[in-house]
């Protein structure tokens, strides 16, 4: 494992940067993907340095295959071939039943979850593909419980473009193994992150306890070794694999 690339999207915070810290721990040089904040994805840098890691951080909307293809590029130029990606990223927006939810909002969550995590993973595999002259390599996507559940009253939206990961995971995972790649996906829970903070309720975690088996919220070191472990050579064999990390929801 030392010595590889990984590029983590939506790496400045919560579940990516756990991943990326995780996997820096564990050897890979580390693309530290953000949006906006600048400074967070700094940080995780740092963090990385601190504990003798190799990261960068670059923006990158990942919903602009443009964008993709430049980050792409500057991390083969800083860090070498790319052999992970682990599609993170990730937005919501504020709760609501399905009638307050209009067309825009739903097309720009879309853009986002589904169709940025499809641009990655494509442009990924591309370079990946043993079939192309690429080294093989492994692709995670995060997807989420609510995949399952359907996020009711809160973000039916979100959901739906959790589902189309899920979905486009299954079929992605067929077409790239005999290329060399494989792909697997984790289903976070009820993870403590600043993500319900954007959907208006930074407490949302707390308020469901009641309702996880086992009685607690997640870290997002928890859905990190998920992922890492998916990423290792111990999970050689896992393809089109979901790991759901819910505590028993």
């Amino acid at each position: 494992m030392m010595g590889r690339t990984i590029v983590v999207t939506g790496a400045g915070r919560g579940i990516g940067a756990a991943t990326a810290k995780l996997a820096a721990s564990q050897g890979y040089r580390v693309c530290v993907n953000y949006l906006a904040d600048k400074a967070a994805a700094d940080n995780v840098v740092t963090e990385i340095a601190e504990i003798g890691g190799q990261a960068i951080a670059v923006a990158a909307d990942v919903a602009d295959e443009s964008q993709v293809k430049e980050m792409f590029d500057i991390v083969e130029n800083n860090l070498g071939s790319i052999s992970a990606l682990v599609n993170n990223a990730g937005i919501l927006q504020q709760q609501s039943s399905v009638a307050g939810i209009d067309a825009e909002r739903f097309e720009k969550i879309l853009r986002t979850n589904a169709i940025g995590t499809f641009i990655c993973s494509k442009l990924a595999l591309e370079r990946m593909s043993m079939t192309n002259g690429g080294e093989g390599g492994a692709i995670v996507n995060i997807s989420s419980v609510a995949a399952r559940t359907g996020s009711p009253f809160e973000y039916a939206d979100y959901a739906a473009s959790k589902g189309a990961v899920d979905s486009m995971t299954a079929g992605l995972a067929r077409e790239a193994a005999p290329q060399g790649v494989r792909v697997n996906l984790v289903r976070p829970g009820f993870i403590y992150t600043d993500m319900h903070a954007a959907g208006g309720e930074p407490d949302r975690v707390d308020r469901l306890v009641e309702d996880i088996p086992l009685g607690r919220g997640g870290q997002p070191g928890e859905v990190a070794r998920a992922v890492l472990w998916l990423l290792s050579d111990a999970a050689a064999y896992a393809v089109g694999t979901r790991i759901d990390v819910t505590g028993g929801v």
